[in-house]
């Protein structure tokens, strides 16, 4: 197989990333983390989740990020697309009525992850969904599917491919017009990756796939570099690898977007982002929360 000519980034930092820092990053600071990032070119993010602030304290106010994007007079914010985590009827009817552009739902291929998470069963973890998915249709309102634990589960240990393909096959019939297959842990290497890949590209459209692989073992890049091979050409990232992996103290967490970046630029793959803003913005964002920057490609660029 070729690999893509254009690959589109879906930048999670500011969601799937700041959910997980310790610290908590005030309105002003989200909205201008995310008007940067599209300033860079990145057309498709995730501005954040409507979830008890009980569990992600750090996502409270999403609706107020999505206000000020809404008000923002930059051209490049105007283009682009915000999408946010809804994972239950509640969370959906406030992203509603925030006006939100697309909202997301997840599930996982792991039985014991889906147990210890949501306290039910993959099968009824799908049911839950029927309820979100026919109110977003009602009004045409996109929705992006999430299966985690797509290769290894902490609690089980390896996952087979078909168990993926099932649960991304339940998702994309339900509605879902894209499915980001999550390598949860890290700990994914390439020929399980795509194994994985194969079995679910059987079941689904390989343009309705994207890959969201984090780098707790190194193996993200390899994993994203099999998943181009294969004809993917939708990567999930996150600005300076925010975030991090709450199953393996001290470990990174998302493939960070300028590493990918670079990457693609090596192999003539277009993506429309500029480089160098993108690693500006990881550092400063990374200043913001005095964190170390997880991006290699941006730590050497900015050296």
């Amino acid at each position: 197989m070729s690999f893509p000519r254009q690959v589109q980034i879906i930048e999670v930092g500011a969601r799937d990333g700041l959910q997980n820092e310790p610290s908590h990053p005030d309105v002003a600071t989200r909205v201008e983390l995310l008007e940067r990032l599209t300033k860079s070119g990145i057309k498709h993010l995730e501005a954040g989740s409507f979830v008890s602030p009980k569990w992600v304290p750090q996502m409270t106010k999403t609706d107020e990020v999505l206000a000020a994007l809404q008000a923002s007079q930059q051209a490049d914010v105007q283009q682009a697309t915000f999408s946010v985590l809804t994972p239950n009827l509640k969370g959906l009817e406030a992203a509603v009525q925030a006006q939100a552009q697309e909202v997301a739902i997840f599930s996982a291929a792991s039985e014991s992850f889906t147990q210890k998470n949501i306290n039910c069963s993959i099968q009824e973890s799908l049911q839950r969904f029927d309820a979100i998915m026919a109110q977003a249709q009602q009004i045409n309102l996109p929705v992006r599917g999430y299966v985690s634990t797509v290769v290894a589960c902490p609690y089980e240990g390896k996952i087979q491919p078909q168990k993926v393909a099932e649960v991304a096959k339940h998702l994309y019939e339900m509605g879902c017009y894209e499915i980001s297959l999550g390598d949860t842990i890290g700990a994914a290497t390439p020929f399980e990756f795509k194994a994985m890949l194969e079995a679910v590209i059987q079941e689904i459209p390989m343009e309705a796939l994207a890959v969201h692989c984090h780098d707790t073992y190194g193996q993200a890049l390899a994993n994203i570099y099999v998943s181009l091979e294969m004809g993917i050409n939708k990567v999930d990232s996150a600005i300076a690898g925010l975030g991090g992996c709450p199953y393996a103290k001290g470990a990174s967490g998302n493939v960070a977007t300028e590493d990918v970046v670079y990457m693609l630029q090596g192999m003539n793959i277009e993506t429309g982002i500029g480089l160098q803003a993108l690693c500006e913005t990881g550092q400063w964002i990374c200043q913001k929360l005095n964190r170390s920057n997880q991006s290699k490609v941006g730590k050497a660029m900015l050296a």
